[in-house]
């Protein structure tokens, strides 16, 4: 705390020690000085400053060499009393500066800095930064005169040396600061004097001499080693934008007259110093620097840290600001740095970029400045030129940097990016580059390999689900063949939707369209561009700077989409090969032979045609049905995308559009059908509809029209049945009355291919009788709620009292069966009494009216789904004998679920069932391999390994055994064929067979025992 407050009372104490200092040049004495200032108030060292200064300043003049701990504190005293005191005398301050400069230097005078210790060279560097900031009002301004020039080059030669040669980051640090206030562009927390406009421009004419030297330095220490910190990066650039825009600015050279561009200067030597910002002169420091600003853009906009890339971004802000006219030939450079950022990973960054970009836009920098216009164009050219190239030479992180300045550049540009766009190499390179890297990588099999198996799998409850997962992620997922990072995927959707937005969109999508005529090796990311250009032509999630000039009128829209629908939905681009061995590849192919020859193109994209096309190859390979498959998923959600793009107005082309979209519904390659049922729900949400369902049923008169043409002729419309397929797994019960002629023509196709379609056809009977088992069967006692619902307005009650007469009788027929059996064996055993023989007469008599109720029900016609079960079970009994093993497995299936949908109604049941019985026992009694009886080999079992319970041999045996004693015990065998039974099952209950197996064959006697009591004990 300081004890003497008074000049008098202070010098008392301090002459004694200043005295020593001056004649002994120690340390000690030094330090010793250091110590009594700390007891001396800032009012009274003010006035002492002089006198204090004076033996410090002399240990530094003395002449020889000195000892660095010596130099070091009195540097630091002097740094103290200058931050305590402030220098009021021009000569004081020039005078500090040159000996505090003198400490850095070499005695050689060839090396500027000289071989010090690092803590020597901090504290000196600390010394300038305080006087610097120490010099009172305009005394500061003194050091900026034509005769210090020497003194400053001087200066800013050594900070430059130190923050670019230095290994010590706190050393770079502190010369870089330094440097900044040297300039008169510190950013610190304290007040300091605001210049005028004359003495900016007086600052600007001195460093403008020395803003070449500045200038490469920092740049080599910006791109310098990475290890040197970001801090150090930095602070460099935010001084070299400082400079730049002190000696650069446009305000400044403006102002600037034929008079003034000689300052006098006394000395000639001075004068070949001073620089003079002429015309000729900021030319050509205009061309040097651009080549500075382009290295030191390609550096720090792929440095690692993002406070680096913030502060080049702020950079490009404030040099677009003040020197947008003056640096011209630099613009390109700034703004691909900015747009470069513009997706930055930092969300920093980003914002950042994004003010700076909508300001930029907004005051029409671009748009209204011609040179600048100019520029971009011409860097879009040359971008567009070497996009191809760079799009397979860069890595991912190089194709996003590349990508974003592509998307940047077309922001700014705005409307003004026809001027590209109108030049047909540069589109055509455009596109190329885009056609090049959206490449599919379509290698992998588990594409081909994901079927949709089942009927029921896409039946009610899980339809919603599945329609729901893809409301969340509307667009598959894709490999792409040249990257793998996801952002270059949306940042190639937003150029797409950016040159939908402003460019000619006839011009683009004829020009895209095109590519996709081309050759099928395009057609993918054709079709890829295409509705993203649509998508951004509506302005659906396209981000811009300014608004457009003229919007695309829906009429417009309208007709484009319908152009490339009928491109998309053309049989030659929808019905291409997804698998082979199924049933009707070969007629396809045959169908297709003619149409591929159709699609235009040179030798090369026919030859690439004939490489790919399902008709030139019998058997494709697997990357062509990948190919084929991706192509349909594109095309498919182009459709989704299209329905965003005209929301209601949609609907009209519902008729052209949703019958082939259910088409790929009922496909079997999950990831068209998944797609497809997520372009349905687009429709659905774009056009209003409140379900799938609803959108079936609105549209199911045209599509049921459909259907019917072309099950006529399904030699070339093979996928009729699919529709049909589709509809029925996606709508409810209310769609039976609309498709009942339909399924009739389905029965009738059926009769007449059974031979080379009854598989396509058996699937979607399968699916139709597994809808109707869903819809109208009886669970567990009660209607099933769709068939109340659908019931309801014609008659509730009677429907319910015709449920109860068809389940009473038949648990009263079972139980009169058994005391029926009962009473006749004790009769024929003579132990019945002649009374009781009366009741039972009695008894036999109420029955008859209850057989006549149920005589009356077999005479009453059928229900709906019902009838179509029965007519269903029909034509497929005839097909259990079919040679194709796939096509007796799906009869089966369809006899399954008939079964379930005619239970309630036995008088139709049974005589069906009577019908199937021997073809199928001749099935079970086949010596086919996957015959059913064939899996009753036990001594194989028994011998077998526990590799055995995973062979079909073992789920055939299981199968068998779970179901034979339910069997046995409903068909009440007689004893000779219950011992066969036993003596087949018996050696199943044996400890060497696999466990599953013994449980199954006891469960098989437990039935037996049910039947004959006796039976085990002949075992």
């Amino acid at each position: 705390m300081a004890v003497f407050d008074t000049p008098q009372e202070a010098f008392g104490i301090l002459r004694p020690v200043c005295v020593q200092l001056t004649k002994v040049q120690t340390t000690e004495n030094v330090e010793r000085l250091q110590a009594q200032l700390q007891m001396v108030g800032d009012s009274a060292l003010q006035e002492l400053q002089e006198y204090v200064l004076f033996p410090l300043r002399f240990t530094l003049k003395t002449p020889g060499p000195k000892r660095e701990s010596l130099v070091q504190s009195v540097v630091q005293c002097i740094t103290f009393i200058l931050s305590t005191t402030c220098v009021k005398k021009q000569d004081l301050v020039q005078e500090l500066f040159s000996e505090l400069c003198l400490c850095l230097s070499s005695p050689s005078g060839l090396q500027p800095p000289a071989p010090l210790s690092e803590e020597l060279k901090l504290t000196v560097i600390q010394a300038l930064h305080v006087l610097m900031h120490s010099a009172y009002g305009d005394i500061i301004l003194t050091l900026y005169q034509p005769s210090t020039l020497p003194h400053l080059g001087f200066a800013v030669s050594l900070l430059l040396a130190l923050a670019e040669k230095e290994q010590a980051k706190q050393i770079k640090l502190a010369a870089l600061k330094c440097l900044q206030v040297l300039i008169l562009q510190c950013d610190c927390l304290e007040h300091h004097r605001l210049l005028d406009t004359v003495e900016t421009r007086q600052c600007g004419n001195l460093f403008a001499s020395f803003l070449p030297g500045i200038s490469i330095a920092l740049s080599r220490v910006i791109t310098g080693d990475i290890k040197q910190g970001h801090m150090v990066t930095v602070s460099a650039i935010k001084l070299f934008y400082h400079t730049v825009s002190l000696v650069m600015a446009d305000e400044q050279l403006a102002t600037i007259t034929k008079d003034e561009e000689k300052p006098s200067v006394e000395k000639s030597r001075l004068s070949e110093l001073v620089v003079h910002r002429g015309p000729d002169w900021v030319k050509s420091t205009a061309d040097k620097l651009s080549l500075l600003i382009h290295k030191i853009v390609e550096f720090a906009s792929l440095h690692p840290h993002w406070k680096v890339r913030m502060e080049l971004v702020k950079l490009v802000h404030h040099l677009m600001l003040k020197c947008s006219q003056s640096l011209v030939e630099s613009v390109g450079h700034l703004l691909k740095a900015l747009v470069g950022l513009v997706n930055d990973e930092s969300n920093e960054v980003q914002s950042k970029c994004h003010e700076i970009l909508r300001s930029t836009a907004e005051l029409r920098t671009v748009a209204e400045n011609r040179a600048l216009a100019d520029i971009l164009s011409e860097n879009l050219h040359s971008l567009a030129t070497a996009l191809p190239r760079l799009m397979n030479s860069q890595d991912d992180q190089g194709k996003f940097s590349t990508l974003s300045l592509l998307l940047g550049s077309l922001k700014l540009l705005g409307p003004k990016v026809n001027i590209v766009l109108n030049s047909a190499a540069h589109l055509q390179r455009l596109s190329k580059a885009l056609m090049q890297v959206l490449e599919l990588d379509v290698a992998d099999v588990k594409i081909v390999e994901e079927r949709c198996w089942g009927p029921e799998s896409s039946l009610g409850e899980p339809s919603d689900s599945l329609q729901h997962g893809l409301q969340e992620g509307k667009c598959q997922k894709k490999h792409f063949r040249f990257f793998i990072d996801e952002r270059i995927f949306l940042l190639i959707q937003q150029v797409c939707r950016v040159l939908g937005y402003y460019g000619n969109l006839y011009l683009l999508v004829d020009h895209f369209m095109g590519l996709y005529r081309e050759s099928v090796v395009y057609r993918k990311q054709a079709a890829m561009v295409l509705n993203e250009l649509i998508t951004g032509a509506a302005g659906l999630g396209v981000d811009v700077l300014h608004e457009r000039e003229t919007t695309v009128s829906t009429e417009d829209l309208k007709g484009t989409i319908m152009s490339i629908l009928e491109d998309y939905t053309d049989q030659a681009n929808w019905y291409l090969t997804t698998s082979v061995g199924t049933e009707g590849t070969s007629n396809e192919l045959t169908v297709k032979h003619s149409r591929a020859h159709a699609i235009p193109g040179g030798a090369q994209s026919s030859s690439l045609i004939s490489s790919f096309s399902p008709s030139s190859d019998p058997r494709p390979t697997i990357r062509s049905m990948n190919s084929n498959i991706w192509q349909i998923c594109i095309q498919l959600e182009g459709v989704g995308s299209f329905a965003y793009v005209l929301r209601k107005e949609f609907r009209l082309l519902l008729t052209s559009v949703l019958y082939p979209v259910l088409e790929k519904a009922g496909d079997s390659t999950l990831l068209i059908s998944q797609t497809a049922i997520g372009t349905m729900v687009d429709v659905c949400h774009a056009c209003d509809y409140d379900s799938v369902q609803n959108l079936i049923n609105a549209n199911s008169d045209y599509l049921v029209n459909g259907i019917s043409l072309n099950l006529r002729r399904v030699a070339h419309q093979p996928h009729a049945s699919r529709v049909l397929e589709a509809m029925l797994r996606h709508s409810d019960a209310s769609l039976l009355p609309l498709v009942e002629d339909v399924i009739r023509d389905v029965l009738s196709a059926l009769d007449q291919f059974y031979d080379d379609r009854a598989s396509s056809f058996l699937g979607v009977l399968s699916t139709l009788v597994a809808a109707l088992v869903q819809w109208f069967v009886v669970v567990k006692g009660k209607e099933h709620p769709q068939k109340q619902n659908l019931e309801q307005q014609s008659s509730t009650s009677c429907q319910k009292q015709g449920k109860g007469s068809v389940i009473t009788p038949m648990v009263q027929e079972v139980e009169q069966f058994f005391l029926d059996y009962i009473k006749q064996k004790q009769i024929a055993e003579g132990n019945l009494p002649a009374m009781e023989e009366e009741e039972e007469e009695v008894q036999d008599l109420p029955p008859e009216p209850e057989m006549n109720d149920t005589g009356a029900e077999g005479e009453t016609p059928l229900p709906a789904h019902a009838q179509i079960a029965k007519d269903v079970m029909e034509r497929c009994i005839h097909l259990l004998s079919d040679k194709s093993l796939r096509v007796r497995l799906k009869v089966l299936d369809v006899l399954e679920f008939c079964v379930t949908a005619l239970h309630l109604h036995e008088n139709h049941l049974l005589p069906m069932a009577h019908r199937a019985w021997p073809v199928l026992v001749t099935r079970l009694i086949n010596d086919d391999p996957l015959a059913v009886l064939r899996a009753f080999k036990a001594p194989v079992s028994a011998r077998a390994g526990p590799v055995y319970s995973h062979t079909l041999a073992f789920k055939l045996q299981l199968a068998v055994l779970q179901g034979l004693g339910s069997l046995c015990e409903k068909l009440d065998l007689g004893e000779s064929d219950l011992n066969k039974v036993a003596d087949a099952c018996v050696i199943y209950l044996s400890a060497k067979q696999p466990v599953k197996l013994q449980e199954a064959a006891r469960s098989v006697f437990l039935h037996l025992m049910c039947v004959d009591p006796m039976l085990p004990g002949s075992f």
